[in-house]
């Protein structure tokens, strides 16, 4: 972190994420990284990836835990749990409201395409976002095959995913 953040912006920050990311946990850690590294520098690089390689080998969803502990970094207990609800309520509530929309008017030809031409558009952030992060976690061509072989084993064969770790870990 460059200089101290202050608890205000850091919630200004956690609620605007919490109501703008979509496209799952790749579409979600993009915009972290594109935010606190990129733009507001209030995290580096190295510490960015080290965190989010950590949330990924643990349980549970890594976007989620990527913002506690982000939130944590910056103001210790209050920020880590000020981030967690934040990046969870908002979207919690979008959800919610676009649920019942769908529910009540998903027959309507307006709201049934309203909700197909999302599709791609979450897709197209979803990939951007794999790429981006995967273009700075993988420096060299070991790495990249590493990541094809992993990518591979758990779509293609349903290889545990503990299994491709320990395999990865080995190599």
């Amino acid at each position: 972190m460059t200089s101290p953040i202050s608890f205000r912006e850091a919630f200004r920050f956690w609620l605007k994420l919490g109501f703008i990311s979509f496209g799952g946990p790749a579409g979600q850690i993009s915009i972290m990284h594109q935010e606190l590294v990129e733009k507001r520098r209030w995290i580096s690089e190295r510490r960015f990836l080290h965190a989010l390689n950590y949330c990924m080998v643990l349980p549970g969803p890594e976007a989620q835990q990527l913002a506690t502990y982000l939130g944590w970094l910056m103001h210790r207990t209050w920020g880590g749990v000020v981030a967690g609800a934040l990046f969870v309520l908002p979207s919690l509530l979008i959800l919610i409201t676009l649920s019942w929309i769908y529910i009540t008017f998903g027959d309507a030809p307006l709201v049934a395409g309203l909700f197909y031409g999302i599709k791609p558009a979450v897709t197209a952030i979803v990939l951007q976002a794999a790429y981006r992060i995967g273009s700075r976690a993988l420096k060299n061509a070991v790495l990249w095959t590493i990541a094809a072989a992993s990518f591979v084993a758990l779509f293609a064969f349903d290889a545990p995913f503990p299994a491709v770790i320990a395999a990865a870990a080995v190599i």
